[in-house]
Formats: C-alpha cells, sequence, structure tokens
C-alpha cells in the first residue's frame, strides 16, 4: 500500500481531526482520497499533515514528525500564502529569498531520506475578495513570486509542478471570486473540488 501524504497550510488542514486519520477534513485531501481510493480500492493510504496558519518556515520546523516519518511514497505541498498574508497582517512573513531557499531544503532533505519518493509541488493561489482586496496589489505581486519560486524549487528537484492560479483565474470568469475563494484566499467545496481535479490528473499521469 502507497503511502500518499498531503502537507500544507489551512486550505491543506480544512479542520482535519488530529486523533483520527481517516478524517482528513472538508477540503482536497478528502476529495483526492475519495477519487483515487475509489479508482484504485486499497492502494493507497492517506495522511493530512496539514497545519492551519503555517509558512514554509513551519513545514521546515516539523519535517520529520510530519513528513519523513511518515515514509511517503506521493507527496503533495501547498504553501505559500501565509508567507505573504502574515507579513501583511503581522510582519512575519517569509521573504521570497528565504521562501525558495527553503523549499530546497526540504525538498533536498525529504528525497535524500525518502528515496523514490513523488512529489507534487501545488501552485499558490490568490483572488480578490473580501481578505485580500484591501492589499490586492501586494497580495497579486507577492503570491506571485512564491508561485514561481515554487515552480523553480519543482524543476530544481525534479518535482511535479502543479499550476492553479491560472485554473482559479479562469473560473473566476464563470462565477464570482467568492464562489471558488470565500475570502479570497480559503476555498469553498467547488474550489477544494478544483485544486482536486488538478491534483489527481497530476497524479494519474
Amino acid at each position: 500500500m502507497k503511502t500518499f501524504v498531503f502537507q500544507g497550510d489551512s486550505i491543506t488542514d480544512a479542520g482535519r481531526n488530529r486523533d483520527n486519520d481517516d478524517y482528513r477534513g472538508n477540503g482536497y485531501p478528502t476529495f483526492v482520497a475519495g477519487k483515487l481510493g475509489f479508482d484504485h480500492p486499497g492502494e493507497f493510504r492517506f495522511l493530512n499533515r496539514g497545519v492551519s496558519g503555517d509558512r514554509i518556515v513551519d513545514i521546515n520546523s516539523r519535517i520529520r514528525r510530519d513528513l519523513i516519518n511518515l515514509e511517503p511514497d506521493i507527496l503533495s505541498i501547498l504553501i505559500g500564502i501565509n508567507d505573504v498574508w502574515h507579513e501583511i497582517g503581522c510582519k512575519n512573513g517569509v521573504d521570497n529569498e528565504k521562501f525558495f531557499r527553503t523549499y530546497c531544503e526540504i525538498l533536498e532533505e525529504i528525497q535524500r531520506d525518502c528515496p523514490g519518493v513523488k512529489i507534487f509541488i501545488l501552485e499558490p493561489f490568490v483572488l480578490k475578495g473580501p481578505a485580500s482586496e484591501e492589499n490586492w496589489e501586494t497580495f497579486d505581486t507577492e503570491t506571485k513570486k512564491r508561485a514561481a519560486s515554487a515552480k523553480k524549487a519543482a524543476e530544481k528537484y525534479g518535482c511535479v509542478f502543479v499550476p492553479l492560479q491560472e485554473k482559479f483565474d479562469e473560473a473566476a470568469t464563470k462565477a464570482p471570486t467568492t464562489y471558488w475563494l470565500h475570502d479570497g484566499v480559503h476555498p469553498t467545496a467547488m474550489g477544494h473540488e478544483l485544486i482536486a481535479r488538478a491534483l489527481v490528473e497530476a497524479v494519474e499521469q
């Protein structure tokens, strides 16, 4: 049985149960587990280790407990928006240079200690909404920088990069931004479905 670990911030956390791995929260990890688990019965064990509020440095600080010690065969990481948001809100963000450097450290350590792991790097994203519109220019510019760094790190370490911003931009032409991201950052059920479909497609390829 292959172990699939989901890593990230509140978008990944999505209210998961820390005491029960079978309850993976209300977000895309549950949707992905449902799709892949249905199509490939008994082939996967799905573990959600997202933590609300996390930045890239926070994932790095728990890399052994919540990544390496789980011995993943497949790993997805979605991180970056809090590295921007925390700087705007409380001057505790992570600048883009450190974001890239830390991402590289994480990927290098995981690949060293978990040889053969397949890593999927999900692109951080943002839309204009209640949480982002007041500082929209900063949110937009800085999130795109983190997205570029995530892609660069993925390419450097031979990981699969999963684009999401363009998909959300396109979705926002069909329904209001808050239909997909209720505050411009956190996905609705439809937004989580968008992420899940993109990740499942990447995994199945």
